[in-house]
């Protein structure tokens, strides 16, 4: 069977505001999804900005070595790029393993191809010059088949002529945050032909399968496919070999 566990990131990325709890309540919910992580060897947790540092001492505690991945200008990706620098230079500090952008993808959908390639490299080198693993986000509940394939097509080129072929193991592109609505009950995550689409123009790049995979099936799916990693809120019942029918 399948070690599954080596290819998730294991995710709580529900703000104290959305979910109705508190702060502490919140960090205790990250504590024990880490917790998960180090009893099941999970590759990575993936948490809010605001629970890195915390969680991070957490593992180190433990002597353990779960990845601390977190998430940049999230979930509709429209900060600034100056924000998004912000944002990710104090996760790095904070300990981040892992940084995943959202792209703005509402910029790129009008025409502002320029500001997102900009975007792109000067955060990607970022998390590069602090040996941290980068992830893109296209959010490609957002885009048409075609948008899928041109935007991480585009992403895959920026990343060759930009930065150095050492450099692309440690760059994905990702496809959902889990918090884009959808209209009439279409999926908001992963799915298997927008999945294909960018595993057939990320080039060198690697890809990575966010939300809506809720059965051990689905995931092994996803990796025989090519991805390299699945982001979920489900990764206990993956393990478990059980189905989920809510969550990311």
């Amino acid at each position: 069977m399948m070690n599954i566990a080596q290819y998730l990131d294991s995710t709580y990325l529900k703000t104290p505001a959305q979910s109705g709890l508190s702060n502490e309540e919140t960090l205790q919910l990250d504590k024990e999804l880490a917790q998960e992580a180090i009893d099941n060897s999970i590759f990575a947790v993936m948490i809010r900005p605001d629970y890195v540092a915390d969680i991070k001492k957490y593992i180190q505690e433990r002597n353990s070595n779960v990845a601390v991945g977190t998430v940049i200008g999230f979930h509709e990706g429209t900060y600034s790029i100056d924000e998004k620098l912000a944002e990710a230079s104090k996760a790095i500090e904070d300990g981040a393993d892992e940084l995943d952008f959202v792209i703005n993808y509402s910029a790129y959908l009008k025409g502002d191809v320029e500001s997102v390639k900009e975007e792109f490299i000067k955060c990607t080198q970022l998390g590069l010059q602090h040996q941290k693993v980068v992830k893109w986000i296209i959010e490609i509940a957002a885009l048409t088949d075609e948008q899928i394939a041109g935007m991480t097509r585009n992403i895959s080129t920026w990343a060759e002529d930009n930065l150095t072929e050492n450099d692309l193991p440690n760059i994905f592109v990702k496809s959902s945050t889990g918090f884009y609505q959808t209209e009439g009950g279409k999926p908001n995550g992963a799915t298997f032909k927008g999945i294909k689409i960018m595993l057939e123009n990320a080039g060198k790049l690697l890809v990575k399968a966010a939300g809506g995979v809720r059965t051990p099936e689905d995931a092994e799916k996803m990796i025989n496919l090519g991805v390299k990693r699945i982001g979920t809120s489900s990764a206990m019942a993956l393990i478990k070999n059980e189905s989920s029918s809510e969550g990311y």
